[in-house]
């Protein structure tokens, strides 16, 4: 009869121990799918940065342009003053 009550608990331990590993495993589960979820949204935002710094690279060099002629005309009025 002592045997009895030991197999009991073993297989009530067995038991716990893969309930505890199934729970385990859903919460891994769940962590990565949020990881993936993360990852995708930082694709995008890198995406969405790459587009803006194009754009705003652009519209930089265009002012730098403008700038630089009339630095330029500005130096040729100068000349042309002396």
């Amino acid at each position: 009869m002592s045997g009895f009550p030991q197999t009991n608990t073993a297989t009530y331990k067995k038991e716990r121990k893969y309930a505890e590993l199934a729970s385990a495993l859903a919460r891994m589960s769940k962590a990565i799918t949020h990881t993936a979820d993360l990852c995708t949204e930082v694709q995008l935002d890198l995406e969405a940065m790459r587009n803006f710094a194009g754009h705003d690279a652009a519209k930089f060099m265009t002012v730098a342009a403008q700038l630089n002629k009339e630095v330029q005309m500005q130096a040729e009025e100068e000349e042309a003053r002396h």
